[in-house]
């Protein structure tokens, strides 16, 4: 039987900690059972640098359960896709296939079972993928329905409505990993790897504690990197705008000519001065738009790593528990 991990990133995360574990546990426990995985199938969080007392709480756990719980500490908070890369390169050294998911357990955990079977059907990556945004704002759901339009229109391949939970197998693994890009965008990365991918689909749920730990702000920063990381098309849709705004500006000057000579000028101070302010607000967006890419450029070749593992748990074998627990008794004998 293939040994399954759970990969989990944790970004102060002490409220939901402890449930995450229990649902995790639970799911583990169900396929052990009905011999879908095998028994040392286990759990992996990954701290990010958390603030409050993720990491303490990942220990509680882990001695608590020693053959189901596991955890990988990084040196600093390093954001969500760096967190996640840490734990599936980390596990698929421990493990034949790896499912990834956030701890808020929004992701329907009841699905696992399903993307299993579709692994043993053949398959090297399953995604799962929501069936409706009902419980999205209206302002989340229509942008991130524009996200992933604006996604295609650009030529990157995404999934629609799949965030990153997903199954991936050892070697799917062991493929990603051969991308050493700095500037990670995981949801675009996976469909690159080319390998047999499904689907499951599933109810997105409630967070179960704590606050969203994606406002706004990321998620606008996510999108941007997703499309700058994969298409230069808006370097190209500048060069479109610029030839546009040239011929309107030689059109403009034909009619001004025209003007000019029939004798129906009319002072247009207002028209100058607001096409002054088109253009120098175009040159500046076009310009930062070239930074962002140059910007990019300038991170990748420098070739930092892109994050620092301080310390890492790893689940006991079955055997190892058991004989743990053997020596704890005899100790307490002997006492």
């Amino acid at each position: 039987m293939d040994k399954l991990a759970i990969v989990v990133p944790c970004y102060n995360e002490e409220e939901v900690l402890k449930l995450a574990s229990e649902a995790l546990r639970g799911v583990l426990e169900d396929l052990v059972r009905k011999e879908k995985i095998a028994p040392d199938s286990f759990v992996m969080f990954v701290n990010d640098g958390s603030r409050d007392r993720t990491w303490e709480l990942i220990e509680e756990e882990h001695a608590a359960h020693p053959s189901r719980i596991s955890g990988v500490k990084l040196a600093g908070n390093v954001g969500h896709q760096f967190a996640l890369t840490a734990g599936l390169l980390t596990a698929k050294d421990m493990s034949d296939v790896v499912i990834s998911i956030d701890a808020d357990l929004q992701d329907d955990v009841n699905v696992i079972e399903e993307m299993v079977d579709k692994f043993h059907a053949g398959n090297d990556i399953v995604y799962g993928v929501r069936k409706e945004r009902k419980t999205d704002t209206l302002f989340k759901r229509t942008t991130a329905q524009a996200f992933y339009k604006i996604m295609g229109i650009m030529g990157v391949k995404t999934v629609y409505n799949h965030a990153d939970f997903r199954l991936m197998s050892k070697r799917a693994v062991e493929e990603f990993s051969k991308y050493k890009e700095t500037n990670l965008f995981l949801r675009g990365m996976m469909p690159l790897i080319g390998y047999r991918t499904d689907c499951v689909y599933y109810d997105r749920k409630e967070r179960a504690a704590g606050e969203s730990k994606y406002p706004l702000k990321k998620m606008l920063a996510l999108a941007f990197n997703g499309i700058s990381s994969f298409s230069v098309k808006p370097i190209s849709l500048i060069l479109g705008v610029g030839m546009l705004i040239i011929f309107v500006s030689a059109l403009a000057l034909i009619y001004a000519l025209i003007s000019y000579f029939t004798g129906h000028v009319v002072p247009g101070w207002t028209s100058l001065i607001l096409s002054i302010w088109f253009l120098g607000g175009l040159q500046l967006l076009a310009v930062g738009l070239v930074g962002q890419y140059i910007g990019k450029i300038y991170i990748e070749v420098k070739q930092r790593p892109r994050y620092n593992i301080e310390k890492v748990i790893a689940a006991e074998e079955t055997g190892d528990e058991e004989n743990r627990k053997g020596r704890d008794e005899l100790e307490e004998g002997c006492v």
